[in-house]
């Protein structure tokens, strides 16, 4: 008898280990990707982006049909940016380009790149490296695609770009002007007029271009740059104060 009685006793012991496995297996939640995306989105609200890239993470690994595995990438991406880590946030737009060239969301990617460098930027004393990537960056996104929605505000960007390098060279110049190394000075003025014409300060580089070729007595480049001075920038103070040089 005692012997059944525990017999009856185990086994309502392993009844109920199996029943409350079987509530476990009813209670654990199925792979989603549309759930997973929208609570990563909710956790990079909150600024728990660790939390969210392990879901985006999640995703990429799991989703069988590769339907949002791409969105994933491109928000772990956009996480990085929003924490302030542009350096990680541009290897994971990289990432999604290397992966994923032919989606929708590539100019996004290609242009996301671009931002990251062109927010850094401190400022031509500083800033001219940074922005010559972000320009590549800008120039690779027209080439590789051409169709890109940012063509109001891409031109901009470039021509900020391209200002804040001419005039980080300018400022190069000038010390070189100052310390009277003309043949220096010459080197950075010329190559501001060559390779950005539309510098906002390319009226000043000719007028330092003069001066500086006048210095080294060679009169011909003088009078050259002199004249594309004046018929660029007639009304220009620098062009005004150059009608005081005088060629022997």
């Amino acid at each position: 008898m005692k012997i059944l009685f525990k017999f009856l006793i185990i086994t309502a012991i392993v009844s109920l280990l199996i029943s409350c496995g079987g509530k476990e297996a009813v209670k654990k939640e199925e792979f989603d990707p549309v759930v997973y995306l929208k609570k990563a989105d909710e956790l990079v609200s909150k600024k728990e982006y660790e939390e969210a890239r392990k879901l985006l993470l999640e995703i990429k690994n799991r989703e069988s049909a590769k339907e949002y595995a791409p969105l994933a990438q491109l928000k772990i991406a956009d996480s990085y940016l929003k924490e302030d880590e542009p350096e990680l946030a541009i290897t994971e737009y990289r990432r999604f380009i290397e992966l994923y060239p032919e989606s929708t969301y590539a100019p996004y990617a290609q242009y996301s790149i671009g931002m990251a460098y062109f927010r850094q930027i401190e400022g031509p004393e500083r800033g001219a490296g940074t922005a010559q990537k972000a320009l590549n960056e800008f120039l690779k996104l027209e080439k590789m695609y051409p169709r890109h929605p940012y063509g109001d505000i891409l031109p901009l960007r470039i021509q900020k770009c391209r200002n804040i390098i001419a005039e980080g060279e300018l400022i190069i110049g000038k010390f070189y002007h100052k310390k009277g190394s003309y043949t220096a000075a010459i080197g950075r003025f010329e190559g501001i007029v060559k390779n950005y014409p539309d510098f906002k300060n390319l009226d000043e580089t000719l007028y330092l271009l003069v001066d500086s070729y006048k210095n080294l007595n060679m009169l011909d480049k003088a009078k050259q740059y002199l004249k594309l001075l004046k018929e660029k920038f007639p009304d220009s103070q620098f062009a005004k104060k150059a009608e005081g040089f005088r060629f022997q």
